[in-house]
Parts: structure tokens; C-alpha cells; sequence
């Protein structure tokens, strides 16, 4: 059977999530209590094969740390069970990686044992409270006016430092006709000037990061 290793800070999380894990057979033994990166790395040089529950809130680890952890051990299936996490944190985890699962604390028995069940699998479980969320900000997001082509290769040009005076060079544009499409940009993406227009460009992958940073 798999360790459980609970890295959380809390005794009663701790205790809480032995007694599911033993008691419906999930595994046999009190889970390893870890509260460090160091130690976690530690644990899973002996544990390979672990189901790790980790409250990212409360552990003293950052998202980069666990990427390395998940490449250096890949039969490990990470559980983020916390009060809250941010959105940009939880689609960073669920939508980039495979192997980190999502629980909330107030989570129903239920949903903790399918994603137990699931993580023994090795299949990727997200409680149905924080999927529910993260598809009402899908559909906020699909009811942003679409930019036309024209639109985003102006966007794309102002993330890339480019002035309206350039972009209108460039595009063989008046100076007028580009800042039109700039006011377009701003009211479709409900944006109120060119620095939150170029977060969104480097949001939805009009822009390339590492680009923009050159």
C-alpha cells in the first residue's frame, strides 16, 4: 500500500486525515508527519510511491518547489488541501502538472475519499466546490468581447514596448486609426489603460514571456 505523508502543521488535520485514510482502507499505519521541504524531500527519498497531503497555506514550500519535487518524484501524488487557494495558483497547479489533486477543508467525507480513491489510481481529482469556481471564471471569461486579428496583432505590438506612432508605421495605419483600435481593446477587455491590455496579452498567450522580458 501507498504512505500517506501529511505535510500540514495542523494536529486535528492531521489526526482527521489518518482516521479517513486507515478506516476506509486507504492504508494501513498513521501517516509521516513532515513540516519542511527538506524533510518532505527526505520522506519521499524512502517513499517513492507516496500520496502526499500537503496544506500549502500553512507549509513552508512554494509552488517552484513542488514542480521539482513532482519531476524528481514521479510516482508521487500531490494533495493541496487547504482553507483557500488563490485561482492563478490552483489552475498553475491543476492545468500545468500532472499529479497535484485539490481539497478544500470543508471538503464533504465524500469528496475526501473519492480523492483518496483517485490518487491511489493515480488520477487527478479537484473537489467539486473549487471546479465549480474555476468554470464560473471560464464562462466570465467567454463573455469578453472576442478581439478581431487586427486587434491582437496591435495588442501584441504594445506588449512588445512598440509606440502608437510605430505600430502606425509598421501597419501602414494613421496614427488615428491605431488609436481607435486601442480604445477598442481597452472597452472589450473592460481594461482601463495599456498596462492591464498587456497583462491580459501575456495571460492569454498573444505574447510569449520570455518575448516581452527581451
Amino acid at each position: 500500500m501507498k504512505t500517506l505523508v501529511l505535510a500540514d502543521n495542523q494536529d486535528v488535520t492531521c489526526i482527521g486525515i489518518e482516521t479517513v485514510w486507515q478506516l476506509h482502507g486507504f492504508g494501513a499505519g498513521k501517516g509521516l508527519r513532515v513540516f519542511s521541504e527538506k524533510e518532505l524531500s527526505e520522506a519521499l527519498l524512502e517513499n517513492r510511491d507516496a500520496v502526499v497531503v500537503l496544506d500549502y497555506t500553512l507549509f513552508d514550500c512554494t509552488a517552484e518547489q513542488l514542480f521539482v519535487l513532482k519531476e524528481r518524484f514521479s510516482g508521487i501524488h500531490f494533495i493541496l488541501f487547504s482553507d483557500s487557494l488563490s485561482e492563478d495558483f490552483v489552475r498553475r497547479m491543476v492545468c500545468g502538472r500532472e499529479g497535484f489533486s485539490v481539497l478544500l477543508k470543508d471538503s464533504s467525507l465524500e469528496e475526501i475519499k473519492a480523492c483518496f480513491a483517485a490518487a491511489l489510481e493515480g488520477r487527478l481529482f479537484v473537489c467539486e466546490k473549487v471546479s465549480s469556481w474555476l468554470y464560473a471564471k471560464e464562462k466570465v471569461k467567454e463573455e469578453v468581447l472576442p478581439l478581431t486579428s487586427t486587434e491582437k496583432e496591435i495588442l501584441r505590438a504594445m506588449a512588445l514596448g512598440k509606440s502608437t506612432k510605430e505600430i502606425a508605421s509598421e501597419r501602414f495605419l494613421s496614427v488615428y486609426t491605431v488609436m481607435t483600435h486601442r480604445k477598442n481593446i481597452f472597452r472589450k477587455l473592460c481594461v482601463n489603460n495599456a498596462h492591464e491590455a498587456i497583462r491580459y496579452a501575456l495571460r492569454a498567450g498573444l505574447v510569449d514571456i520570455v518575448e516581452y522580458y527581451i
